[in-house]
């Protein structure tokens, strides 16, 4: 949008609307994280596993957020003081988004650029299918026994519909390709098609057939995101019978905000309103070794 009505549509309507309850959810989030950030938490022990890989010193791993604190633009500004040879940009977003991993990047090299010497860089854009990623969640799985579920939902990060259209050239639209089946060169910068993809590699190692689960999206701001919506599919389990559900969030890498309370908790209250007894959460990666296996790996491949 143009900066104006950006300005007007954050400030007078979503900000005065949103912040409230924002603030409302993410107090009680550090209730019950000890008054701690889990996403931080999280990343912190995730860095100093993956920092321990490199014990010849000849790697320093250092993290930073795109709109919080570490802010990315004081970890770079230490880091260009360092005058390292190479910097490898690891955003933490499996699949690949604009609006995320996309924005990472973005800022990064427009913090980069603005250097008097710039480094060799290398960009990871996305791992959905790295194999110590995937086991990672394998492994989270194992504190669970499948057959105790009536059914299971892998519960994606929405998106507008307009941003997985853009990826594609011309009128062509996501909805026109095979994104709910395979992964392709069209479609595989396509956030749906790299969810899709996502669960049928946990489905095949757990072993469970495609009746058996259901890919959905969640925090939406409007009907116009992809579909279908996490929170009507819970509502639509709970109405048909069930009475135990398993959810996987694969796309966040660390439990937060979206997966202990927005899943844990609000899709708890809505599954138990229709008839439901338990949502129960398979947690993220967080720093599981398996996880931090598959960092390495991205990063060795890069240098």
């Amino acid at each position: 949008m143009p900066w104006l009505g950006r300005k007007l549509l954050v400030n007078g309507i979503i900000v005065p609307f949103r912040a409230p309850k924002s603030a409302k959810i993410y107090k009680e989030l550090f209730d019950i994280s000890g008054g701690i950030s889990p996403l931080v938490t999280h990343t912190e022990a995730a860095v100093e596993k993956l920092q321990a890989r490199f014990p010849d010193g000849d790697l320093t791993v250092h993290y930073a957020m795109r709109y919080q604190n570490p802010a990315m633009y004081d970890v770079l500004e230490g880091m260009r003081k360092e005058n390292y040879d190479h910097i490898v940009v690891l955003p933490m977003f499996p699949q690949y988004a604009s609006a995320s991993a996309g924005s990472a990047i973005d800022l990064a090299m427009d913090l980069i650029r603005k250097w008097w010497v710039v480094p060799q860089v290398s960009v990871i854009n996305q791992f959905w299918d790295n194999e110590g990623y995937i086991d990672s969640i394998i492994e989270r799985t194992k504190e669970f026994n499948l057959e105790d579920y009536d059914h299971i939902l892998f519960s994606y990060h929405g998106l507008p519909d307009r941003h997985v259209d853009k990826v594609y050239e011309g009128s062509d639209l996501c909805e026109d390709e095979p994104c709910e089946t395979e992964v392709n060169e069209r479609n595989k910068f396509c956030y749906k098609a790299t969810c899709f993809a996502t669960t049928r590699l946990i489905a095949d190692k757990l072993g469970i057939t495609e009746s058996d689960y259901t890919v959905c999206f969640q925090s939406r701001l409007n009907k116009k995101w992809l579909t279908p919506f996490a929170d009507e599919v819970v509502e639509e389990q709970a109405k048909s019978g069930a009475k135990k559900l398993l959810v996987f969030s694969p796309a966040f890498v660390a439990d937060c905000l979206e997966t202990l309370i927005e899943i844990g908790d609000e899709y708890q209250e809505i599954f138990e309103e229709n008839g439901g007894e338990k949502v129960q959460l398979v947690p993220s990666s967080n720093s599981h070794d398996r996880f931090i296996d598959g960092l390495e790996e991205l990063v060795r491949e890069r240098l």
